[in-house]
């Protein structure tokens, strides 16, 4: 793409007077990096930066998408609907009016949900209405610059490499200032175009997560001091009532995270996963004595707790040790009250910790690997609902903090987790047993396992050769990583084991493993690091052993 000459197209064509204003101000390597390429559509949807540009989130590119999305569903819909959603990152609320527009003008029937929601409430809605795509306005987990569109098909899972492949030829076919029809919102809604989703689909939604209840009978005290976060996100309204109806009455909200705000100011980083990101909660879990704390990411598909320790401080806990417990708890009870079913199956990505795997073969559960993204447990539960076992999903989760205990919805989901979490909190604290306890229990018996992430950021153009150069030096293969035999590596772009092509790499050590893979949504180098060992100081040792090889690699691109 010649950027000079696309630059001069969009200042002839651009009305909206903030865009105009923005791209009249640009230095020349401001306006490479806006319009150097187009913004990447993959099995994510879009995610970018927020401002004017073909490589940036703004309302032409969304226009755009949902104008090439529109194509493809009346070219294989005989009346395609559509459900949209949106998150409180700056922008969405007016980027799903301008994706609802689009679809409206191309006589697409829209179903919007009223206020802003969840992430799985979308995989819900379309699902429940029986919608032929759906839209989520956001970008999940990222810094406030950041948007993004992510599309659904008709079973309520984000879209397959082939369903991407298809759209997106549709989108490259336009032209994103003459190809694009569009309806004003209010006009379309007064027209019956655009309709508000019924507040009864999100009361079922709500419901469905409550049944995901393993207590069966089991008595506990619901009485347990609960911090929450929202992290200026969506997650306020579903995860208390979901709470609350359960009997979980004793929340205490953060108050400076609790309203939707996209500039996320006390968390610049609204991740979880990020320490900084539960600091206030942590201070308010000082404050009141809580025992347990809860964060959700911006669109509610993530969700991050800390426990109280038997010192009195408090103790942050992965995705990976959350979803251990939450497996193990899970199985247990179905076990205790013969709940199991006959070919149970759990799901878990191929950089979620392994130990996993060991602790659903003792209960007798298959255990099936996946790429790296939740949609892809989402296929999963697809396929087996196709063959009429999707009872036979117990659960899913991956270690960044997304997990799932049922097949009412195909993404992660922090509702679900938010509240699966509190009862197997409440369930062992009934019994004086802490989760801390219950994870070293874990692992005194299945074994000590270590896994860190480790992220590389590449900006710009530059930054994706950069990536590209790392991973065709370690595509050359190794014998060892820091003194760690590799016993077998796993080449995903090859597709194997019969999941699609990624460039991923897994290397297998003799006491753990690596993977190496760049980011599908973000300009980032991902290393997964899982390292098993006697106790944790060896683990660790011998982790930033590994590291350091891992970044004198990277490092020498920089």
């Amino acid at each position: 793409m010649d950027y000079r000459s696309e630059y001069a197209r969009w200042l002839e064509n651009v009305t909206d007077t903030a865009l105009l204003n923005e791209l009249k101000n640009m230095d020349d390597k401001a306006i490479e990096d806006a319009f150097y390429r187009n913004l990447a559509f993959g099995t994510g949807g879009l995610r970018g930066t927020i401002g004017v540009g073909t490589n940036r989130m703004n309302i032409y590119v969304v226009a755009k998408a949902a104008q090439g999305l529109a194509n493809y569903l009346n070219g294989t819909f005989s009346s395609p609907s559509v459900v949209i959603g949106y998150d409180s990152r700056i922008k969405s609320d007016v980027f799903a009016k301008v994706a609802a527009g689009v679809f409206a003008a191309n006589g697409i029937k829209v179903n919007i949900w009223s206020e802003l929601l969840p992430v799985p409430t979308v995989s819900y809605a379309v699902r429940s209405l029986k919608a032929s795509a759906g839209v989520m306005i956001t970008a999940s987990h990222n810094p406030s610059k950041y948007n993004g569109y992510k599309v659904y098909g008709p079973d309520g899972c984000q879209i397959t490499t082939e369903v991407v492949a298809a759209i997106l030829s549709e989108i490259d076919k336009l032209d994103i200032f003459k190809d694009i029809k569009a309806a004003d919102f209010e006009t379309a809604k007064n027209e019956n175009k655009i309709s508000y989703i019924n507040e009864v689909v999100l009361a079922d939604f709500i419901n469905e997560v409550k049944s995901q209840s393993v207590l069966y009978g089991d008595e506990i005290n619901r009485d347990v001091t609960i911090v929450y976060s929202p992290l200026n996100g969506t997650g306020l309204k579903p995860v208390t009532r979901a709470l609350k109806e359960s009997g979980f009455t004793n929340i205490t909200i953060v108050e400076e995270q609790k309203n939707p705000d996209g500039n996320f100011l006390t968390c610049p980083y609204p991740n979880p996963e990020i320490k900084e990101a539960m600091k206030l909660g942590l201070m308010y879990c000082e404050k009141t004595r809580a025992d347990l704390l809860l964060a959700t990411d911006p669109d509610a598909d993530r969700c991050g707790i800390a426990v109280k320790t038997s010192a009195g401080d408090y103790q942050l806990l992965s995705g990976n040790e959350v979803g251990l417990l939450l497996l193990d708890f899970i199985c247990s009870q179905r076990v205790k009250h013969r709940k199991m079913p006959e070919h149970p199956v759990f799901v878990k990505t191929i950089v979620t910790m392994d130990l996993a795997e060991k602790i659903a073969e003792h209960y007798g559960v298959q255990t099936i690997n996946v790429l790296t993204g939740f949609k892809f447990i989402g296929e999963v539960i697809g396929k087996l609902e196709a063959q009429k076992r999707e009872k036979e999903y117990i659960c899913g989760f991956e270690e960044s903090y997304g997990y799932l205990t049922g097949a009412y919805v195909r993404d992660k989901d922090a509702v679900n987790a938010a509240f699966m979490i509190c009862e197997m909190f409440a369930y062992y604290k009934t019994r004086g047993i802490s989760l801390i306890d219950k994870l070293q229990e874990l692992y005194k018996e299945y074994g000590y396992c270590l896994n860190t992430l480790h992220s590389y950021e590449f900006d710009g153009s530059a930054g994706m050769e950069k990536m590209e150069s790392i991973m065709a030096e370690f595509h050359k293969g190794l014998k060892e990583i820091a003194g760690n035999k590799i016993i077998k590596t796993l080449d995903y772009s090859q597709g194997i084991e019969g999941l699609p092509k990624s460039d991923v790499l897994k290397f297998y050590l003799d006491n753990g493993s690596v993977v190496i893979r760049p980011s599908g949504t973000e300009p980032k180098l991902k290393v997964y690091i899982s390292v098993t060992a006697k106790n944790r100081d060896d683990a660790k040792l011998n982790e930033l052993l590994i590291k350091d090889a891992i970044e004198t690699v990277v490092e020498g691109y920089r």
